[in-house]
């Protein structure tokens, strides 16, 4: 049994392995610092995967649908700094096992990864309700969540085919496909509705595991 913890903070990762040995005993807990490296690991096989959304090469639940899509049984945890109740309701709706925000104490956490392990869910009290936008940018493939990540880095169609090593009228396609999907009209707009993906970082995190 692998229980993966995928964080970029080296205390707060051995604080969750701490957790993860009184809730999955036995388990071989592997750590990674990278949402690639993450994704290695898992290939090698996972009970559960605990998951921070603020990573050298992630940043917000795009990493999270990526993985889900890519990985649609593997129940994954997401471990954050975030304390917003819209990011709650987001991570709930991508299809996340649970959220635990950072700043919860260890019985707190303990319990919601119980819960991951026995197959229920566990977020944070929230009012906010499902989004359709979200449902929208969830229906985009990999490769087109890509582009739009361009996109909204304000690169110009040639300069996307060669960044991943397409052909323009690959890329002009693949937008195509993107507005009609996400219900856009231009780039403004695909942009302004990607950001509802971003979740803001707090300055700082708590370690109380």
């Amino acid at each position: 049994m692998r229980i993966i913890i995928a964080d970029d903070h080296p205390l707060f990762r051995t604080a969750l392995s701490h957790a993860v040995s009184k809730v999955w005993t036995g388990a071989q807990v592997v750590e990674a610092s990278t949402a690639a490296e993450a994704r290695r690991e898992i290939g090698d096989g996972a009970e559960a995967l605990l998951l921070d959304l603020h990573m050298e090469d992630s940043n917000g639940l795009s990493v999270l649908m990526d993985l889900r899509q890519d990985f649609p049984a593997l129940p994954i945890a997401i471990v954050s700094a975030s304390e917003d109740q819209r990011v709650y309701a987001a991570a709930q709706q991508l299809g996340a096992a649970a959220f635990i925000p950072k700043s919860a104490g260890l019985d707190d956490m303990r319990a919601s990864l119980a819960a991951v392990r026995d197959g229920d869910r566990s977020f944070p009290e929230t009012t906010a309700g499902e989004d359709e936008d979200l449902a929208r940018m969830a229906s985009l493939t990999p490769a087109q969540r890509r582009i739009l990540g361009s996109i909204r880095q304000g690169l110009l169609n040639k300069q996307i085919a060669y960044e991943q090593d397409i052909s323009e009228a690959t890329v002009k396609a693949h937008i195509t496909a993107i507005f009609r999907k996400l219900g856009v009209s231009n780039r403004t707009q695909a942009v302004l509705l990607a950001a509802k993906l971003d979740v803001d970082q707090p300055a700082t995190d708590s370690v109380n595991a």
